[in-house]
């Protein structure tokens, strides 16, 4: 008989086997055999004996005789299927028994393969090899799912960390939005900003001028995610409400006190810093507002921003504005100016994209259209509340309270009968 290795015979993934057989002969016969070819062998006379050495040292295979006293080989596969094991035993049935029936009844047992008596060395040798082959895919596929899950473990504890510091950032991004509600007297000014991840590229603000003047803007950078709030944050720091010298919408006289350079010409200087100076492909729409409180007049340039909205005191709704082209897209483009005079009683929604380009249950999009729709509803209801309320309907017509897109809005409310005359 030809000898081989266990690296011939088992891939080195079978190295001990144990040979369960009521006939000592037949266990030496068949010991001899794979000892010669470099396997540990260990012998059991019953199926309950075999039990034992399977509990205190798991074999890589195991060679069982069907007919025996006691535990019977099918009945000791069907125990051996159900112990607890790190990699997978591997199982044949020495029997005498070749009609189909039988065969079945032993797979269904849990035996993987079959030898039928008197065995021949060829054979045990082909059958082992075949063992060999399913053994070690399925030890390559456990480690194959140790790395994994290893992997998979090590990218959890990245987005872990990701998710803290983007919850960081949120805080931080949100933080740029410092004060949400403001009454001026004549008018009050609400700020609304919703995010549809962590954080994202929509921003707002109110900065004041004068006594008699405010400035407010509606802004969104194009994408989402971390690049978009990075570009935010810089962006913020150019229309600041703190530091009015760094703020490009404001100029300082000789007398030490400032006013507000045009709208117009704010956005163009913005288009040619962006142009100019920072390397980034993303752009920015933007609608920046000058407020005489005193008067109601309101002076707006609109970059690509969508059409504020002009709600009058009896609740008809307009949509007003210029359009233009983004911040950020062509080098040189111009920027025209449009204003508003408003009454008592009437108020001014400055919008992003994200409320009426939100996609309703049936498909279609809100747009102009049902956003004046809300706030006719909405009539009645002022200030933060309105804000929050147009979040509560956007959610219902979405179906969802998860947007797809950042929403955000300044809402300038003038109060009813405060004009002199």
């Amino acid at each position: 008989m030809q000898e081989m290795s266990d690296m011939d015979a088992g891939g080195g993934v079978i190295r001990r086997v144990l040979v369960v057989d009521d006939s000592r002969l037949q266990r030496r016969i068949l010991s001899a055999s794979l000892q010669r070819w470099g396997f540990e062998v260990q012998e059991a006379e019953s199926g309950d004996d075999a039990l034992v050495l399977c509990r205190d040292d798991p074999p890589d295979l195991v060679m069982s005789d069907w007919m025996m006293p006691g535990l019977s080989g099918l009945e000791f596969c069907k125990e051996f299927r159900l112990m607890s094991r790190d990699h997978y035993g591997y199982f044949i049935l020495l029997t005498s028994k070749s009609d189909k029936d039988e065969v079945a009844l032993g797979l269904d047992a849990g035996a993987d393969d079959f030898l039928t008596k008197p065995v021949n060395a060829a054979e045990l040798r082909a059958r082992i090899s075949a063992g060999a082959r399913i053994l070690r895919m399925e030890r390559e596929l456990i480690e194959k799912n140790r790395l994994i899950k290893t992997t998979l473990d090590e990218l959890q504890t990245l987005y872990d960390l990701l998710d803290s510091d983007l919850i960081e950032a949120k805080k931080l991004q949100q933080s740029l939005v410092s004060e949400r509600y403001r009454d001026y007297g004549p008018a009050e000014v609400s700020l609304m900003l919703h995010s549809a991840g962590h954080v994202g590229g929509d921003l707002v603000g109110m900065f004041p001028i004068s006594n008699q003047r405010i400035g407010l803007y509606g802004m969104d950078v194009s994408g989402h995610g971390i690049s978009s709030a990075l570009m935010t944050a810089r962006l913020a720091g150019y229309l600041s409400s703190s530091v009015p010298e760094q703020n490009l919408a404001l100029r300082k006289t000789a007398s030490g006190e400032f006013v507000a350079r045009p709208p117009s010409e704010v956005i163009a200087n913005l288009n040619r810093l962006i142009m100019s100076e920072m390397e980034t492909e993303h752009y920015f729409t933007l609608l920046l507002a000058e407020v005489d409180l005193a008067s109601g007049k309101v002076i707006m340039a609109q970059a690509g921003h969508p059409y504020p909205a002009l709600q009058r005191a009896n609740g008809q709704v307009e949509f007003v504005g210029r359009g233009g082209l983004p911040v950020g897209l062509i080098d040189g483009a111009e920027y025209q100016q449009f204003e508003v005079t408003m009454a008592p009683g009437d108020r001014l929604l400055i919008h992003s994209d994200g409320i009426i380009e939100c996609a309703g249950t049936s498909g279609g999009l809100l747009d102009d259209s049902g956003l004046a729709d809300i706030l006719r509803d909405l009539r009645q209801t002022r200030g933060m509340a309105c804000l929050e309320s147009l979040i509560w309907k956007l959610s219902e017509f979405a179906g969802d309270a998860d947007f797809a897109d950042d929403v955000s809005a300044v809402l300038l409310e003038f109060k009813p009968n405060l004009f002199p005359g």
